[in-house]
């Protein structure tokens, strides 16, 4: 797996200085200059503190990094209020509510957009950039990574939505949609071994988001449908000769499903569910769910799904 992970680093990361000029202490002489006029061509963050500020030391640290991994999309000038004291209270006459602080405020085209006030975790803070760029037209280099990851998954091209994904993964290493792509890239690929090491270096905050158990049940279900797979016929067989063998039909759709056959796998599954809800304590069910989240955004998901509801509430 290491071939993949951190082979293609992030856009903006070869070049340190990039996000270094987006990093500015400013003061009441270069306001104008810096955020007012900066903020015509790019979204300006205005990170106003103070040296007795705790909150202040947590999130500084964390908005230069946002901002560095923005890789010269957004800007950031820090204003100490003590040092400029003039400054800050003619920002108050304007409305500009300072008496606390961390205050930061996001100006594009001149004007404030948006602000917030006291510390927050890194991810309200990426939310907040984000947001910011969608405003103002713009995206996160993460973003576009994701979305060229995606296309490449889509494309059958795994080599490089495994790169993709890596490089997504250097500059958000919490990122659930490059570990889940990661991990399904790797599947791809073949190196299903590699995609098991791959999830066991999760993340403990993302492990049970959708992205990451999606790609779990997928790798679960591929070793399953392995299996089943090479036994294809005596299910086929055994359902000939017994309709309501239920074990062989519920096989049948594992293998089916490792066959990239998702409709006639849900149609299985849905089968036993139609003759006996209650078989095994409910197996067929909860292997369409595990079929569910493995496949993901999918028309056959959303086909199966309502099968499913009109005949559990039938």
């Amino acid at each position: 797996m290491d071939h993949i992970i951190g082979q293609s680093p992030a856009p903006g990361a070869a070049n340190g200085t990039a996000g270094a000029d987006m990093i500015v202490d400013g003061d009441q002489k270069t306001f104008m200059q810096d955020v007012i006029e900066a903020s015509r061509t790019i979204p300006v963050l205005v990170d106003f503190w103070a040296t007795w500020c705790g909150p202040c030391k947590t999130l500084t640290p964390t908005l230069e990094k946002v901002v560095r991994a923005a890789g010269g999309r957004v800007k950031l000038v820090k204003i100490d209020i003590d040092a400029n004291q003039a400054l800050v209270r003619q920002l108050v006459q304007l409305g500009l509510p300072l008496q606390s602080v961390p205050t930061v405020a996001a100006f594009w085209q001149g004007q404030i957009a948006d602000m917030f006030q006291g510390a927050q975790p890194e991810s309200e803070v990426k939310r907040f950039i984000e947001s910011l760029l969608k405003a103002s037209g713009g995206t996160m280099p993460s973003a576009d990574l994701a979305t060229e990851a995606k296309l490449a998954m889509e494309q059958e091209n795994y080599q490089a939505a495994g790169e993709l994904y890596s490089a997504l993964l250097a500059a958000e290493p919490e990122n659930p949609e490059g570990w889940g792509g990661l991990i399904r890239a790797l599947m791809g690929l073949g190196q299903e071994e590699d995609a098991e090491h791959a999830l066991t270096q999760v993340p403990e905050a993302i492990a049970e988001h959708a992205e990451v158990s999606g790609a779990r049940s997928a790798l679960a279900l591929a070793k399953e449908g392995r299996a089943a797979r090479d036994q294809m016929a005596a299910f086929e067989a055994r359902l000939a000769a017994d309709a309501a063998d239920h074990e062989a039909r519920y096989e049948l759709a594992t293998a089916l499903n490792a066959l990239g056959r998702r409709e006639e796998a849900a149609d299985a599954l849905l089968e036993i569910i139609r003759r006996q809800r209650t078989w095994n304590e409910g197996a067929a069910r909860l292997q369409l769910l595990k079929f569910f989240e493995a496949w993901g955004d999918d028309p056959a998901t959303s086909s199966a799904r309502r099968r499913l509801s009109a005949i559990l509430f039938s």
